[in-house]
């Protein structure tokens, strides 16, 4: 028979099983939730990766590079080259190179050099009829059909078009200020635009800018080769680590200072304090010199006497103690005073014969030491 009183704590375990079950269900539901990795390989370090790959999927034979290589790169009349770094990293040799090509057929689009101080940078106005202004404040507006109006080109350079300037297309305000303009040059085009930044990986999926890169590249759409030519724009490497490795190198530098704190010297005083004097010790020397005295040990005390004044002779006047006989009396008499006898006798090194010679040139070392 089952035992009815043992199988009740089953039954209830059991049961709080299935109600726990039964409100997990009822509370929770299973979602899905996308989230933006960093970037890697060509899409780190490659501005134009998400238009290349835009460009590949809509059938557009596209070529991108880090650097304008003319020796390796085969252009052809129905080509399009898309410079998107600095125009002023280019020699005058790829200008001219980069201007034959238009004229020959080819489409070039080159960006204005950004804001530098107060000066306008006119490197590329001895190619194209601009000129280029100071630094304006406005933005312009960026409106596409069906789409809520926006405003692009804020913090970006302007030029101006000379007179007599052969353009197909122009972007610009009502006071002149133009930020794009596709300049008519031979049998080909060249686009000048304020900057290429719509096209960047993380804006070119934003409202219109896909259409502007469109209309940006349309002369020779589907004809030839897109060369999309950038530079390696990568940070300084101390940036960089502080960027993406600074949960390694916080624990590093704790553990780096927690070393140098445990291999410091503790500061404190050059020489340990003296101790305070004890009583104790101080009589057992005293009964130690009573009892070598007592019993005749003169000698000894005397010499002990004369090597502590010659030690304190020798940290005070070196000179003096490296001298010996007649020439170390002299000088300590010129330093202490005393008279001639008296060093002669201290300095001697004769034990003492009695008791009462004993106590005088005890006396006498003593007197010296306190010169000294």
């Amino acid at each position: 028979m089952i035992d009815r009183r043992a199988a009740l704590p089953w039954i209830f375990g059991l049961a709080l099983l299935a109600v726990l079950v039964a409100w997990f269900l009822a509370t929770h539901r299973r979602v899905e939730k996308i989230e933006s990795l960093p970037p890697k390989g060509e899409a780190s370090y490659n501005p134009l990766y998400a238009l290349k790959i835009s460009l590949q999927a809509v059938g557009q034979r596209v070529e991108t590079r880090q650097r304008l290589d003319l020796d390796t790169l085969a252009l052809g009349p129905d080509d399009t080259v898309l410079v998107y770094s600095d125009s002023r990293s280019l020699g005058d040799a790829e200008l001219d190179a980069l201007f034959a090509f238009a004229e020959s057929g080819g489409h070039l689009v080159l960006r204005l050099p950004p804001w530098q101080g107060k000066t306008p940078d006119t490197a590329l106005a001895d190619w194209l009829p601009i000129a280029p202004l100071l630094q304006v404040p406005g933005c312009m507006a960026f409106d596409l059909p069906g789409q809520k109006a926006r405003e692009v080109f804020c913090r970006d350079a302007r030029f101006r078009l000379q007179q007599g300037a052969e353009i197909s297309h122009v972007w610009r305000n009502a006071a002149g200020q133009a930020v794009y303009a596709r300049f008519v040059h031979g049998e080909g085009s060249v686009d000048l635009v304020s900057s290429l930044d719509l096209l960047q990986n993380n804006r070119l999926s934003e409202p219109g800018h896909a259409h502007f890169a469109r209309q940006l590249l349309a002369p020779h759409w589907g004809e030839g080769t897109l060369h999309l030519v950038y530079a390696a724009d990568m940070p300084p490497l101390w940036l960089w680590l502080l960027t993406n490795a600074w949960r390694v190198l916080l624990p590093l530098l704790l553990g780096l200072l927690a070393w140098l704190w445990m291999r410091t010297p503790r500061f404190g005083p050059v020489l340990p304090s003296p101790l305070p004097p004890r009583r104790a010790l101080l009589e057992h020397v005293d009964a130690s010199g009573e009892h070598l005295l007592r019993y005749g040990k003169h000698a000894l005390l005397h010499r002990a006497m004369r090597e502590s004044v010659l030690a304190l002779l020798r940290r005070r006047d070196p000179l003096a103690a490296a001298m010996e006989g007649e020439t170390q009396a002299a000088l300590l008499v010129t330093r202490t005073g005393l008279a001639a006898t008296d060093i002669r006798a201290m300095l001697d090194t004769r034990p003492p014969a009695t008791p009462h010679e004993f106590r005088q040139r005890i006396a006498r070392l003593i007197a010296l030491r306190k010169r000294l």
